[in-house]
């Protein structure tokens, strides 16, 4: 089951998990992930195995989420739908 994104507390972060039907689903989705944060310099901590992938998103500067970090959620759920 997916989940969507949770803001956690100390320290703040927002994390989500996204289960797969089998790995060549996880692997290709890593691999877009893995364009992406490439390409904005923002990287997301990653564990998976071979159905799921667990995604945290901690603030680059400060200590509480911002927008940015909002928006690299969202730029990572359309890697989902671009599937």
């Amino acid at each position: 089951m997916d989940q969507p994104w949770t803001l956690r507390k100390r320290p703040e972060r927002l994390e989500r998990r996204i289960e797969f039907a089998d790995y060549e689903q996880t692997r290709e989705f890593l691999e877009k992930l893995n364009s992406l944060s490439e390409q904005h310099s923002r990287y997301p901590d990653i564990s998976f195995g071979r159905t799921y992938v667990n995604l945290t998103i901690a603030p680059e500067s400060g200590e509480e989420i911002t927008e940015a970090d909002h928006q690299l959620g969202a730029q990572i759920d359309s890697l989902l739908s671009a599937s």
